[in-house]
């Protein structure tokens, strides 16, 4: 989304490390905090958007239209207040995208098997050449009673659980080693 009308992002240098000293609050670029906000031209040319960038990421944690100033050609610019909601939400997009992250990672749910209840985790390991999950069964006093290595897409349910706990907890779905 970048255009030439766009200001150019600050490099990270050891004079960045002190936000106050390094502050930039221009019309279409502040940077403050650890964040940086810059309104750039849209790639249809249909107005303006605005970027939001935490220190040391390339990407933009957060992309969104931006307000036409009063001459209906010119971005609105920044300032202080619009800069703080930036990066709340932005700070918020990324909270939720981490929430996500560790959900689809670890998966929980509770059985009842063998007259007691049974938490059965699922912890998947990404990894780019050997990911793995491992499959564990804590008891209704919290103790872990077993744990197995299974694939990374080993589908966790109900019925599946159960019957491992009713099975001994043998192994299921494991790689071959």
């Amino acid at each position: 989304m970048q255009s030439t009308d766009s200001p150019t992002l600050p490099e990270p240098t050891d004079a960045t490390q002190d936000s106050a000293a390094a502050a930039i609050h221009e019309d279409r670029l502040w940077y403050d905090n650890g964040w940086t906000a810059r309104v750039i031209k849209n790639e249809d040319d249909d107005g303006w958007a605005v970027e939001m960038f935490k220190d040391g990421e390339t990407e933009p944690a957060l992309v969104g239209p931006w307000t036409m100033g009063r001459d209906k050609k010119n971005p609105k610019p920044l300032d202080q207040a619009a800069f703080n909601t930036l990066v709340k939400t932005a700070t918020e997009v990324l909270q939720r995208h981490a929430q996500q992250a560790h959900a689809a990672l670890h998966k929980r749910l509770t059985v009842f098997a063998l007259e007691r209840q049974w938490e059965i985790r699922l912890d998947i390991t990404p990894d780019e050449y050997e990911p793995f999950a491992t499959l564990s069964a804590i008891d209704d006093e919290g103790e872990e009673v077993a744990r197995v290595r299974v694939r990374p897409d080993f589908r966790l349910t109900n019925a599946g659980a159960a019957g491992w706990i009713a099975g001994g907890f043998p192994r299921l779905g494991r790689d071959e080693d």
